[in-house]
């Protein structure tokens, strides 16, 4: 929520100071990007926790539940899990890099160091990556016994 905070006062600030006092911001594309990109990758563990992601299941749905959950759990072992753990892998080499080295934003003309950012996404996709191994588990219980677990495509509370 602070993430969404800041998203906003900074894109208010660049507004008024673009359109009121004529004189824009060279950081605020970058804050704006950074900001946005970081909120979404970080929500992403949270959203499927909640299992409110997006997905294309109208034929599956038609399925028995402990077929259901086999599908998702087969799904999350072969192709999820170690897609999610290469690309989370890379993007924790990629933020400790640009932490040591000092990287900064090529393309910017305010050259922030970029390694915030990079740690950012890197922490959301390990925590997704996390609870995509506990959503494995949960179907690979709910393939054995359906009443061991939610079935899949309901929503908890928020």
């Amino acid at each position: 929520m602070a993430m969404i905070l800041g998203l906003v006062a900074s894109m208010l600030y660049e507004v008024a100071a673009r359109y009121i006092f004529n004189a824009p911001t060279i950081w605020a594309y970058d804050v704006s990007y950074m900001l946005n990109g970081a909120l979404f990758i970080l929500a992403a563990g949270l959203t499927l926790t909640k299992n409110n992601h997006v997905r294309i299941d109208f034929l599956s749905s038609r399925l028995k539940p402990p077929t259901q959950h086999l599908i998702n759990a087969i799904f999350y072992l072969v192709l999820f899990l170690p897609a999610l753990g290469f690309v989370t892998r890379s993007s924790i080499i990629a933020a400790w890099s640009a932490l040591m080295t000092g990287e900064v934003e090529a393309i910017s003309p305010w050259a922030p160091v970029i390694w915030p950012f990079n740690a950012a996404i890197a922490i959301g996709l390990a925590a997704l990556w996390l609870q995509a191994a506990a959503e494995t588990l949960r179907h690979i219980l709910g393939a054995r016994d359906a009443s061991a677990a939610r079935a899949p495509g309901v929503s908890l509370p928020h």
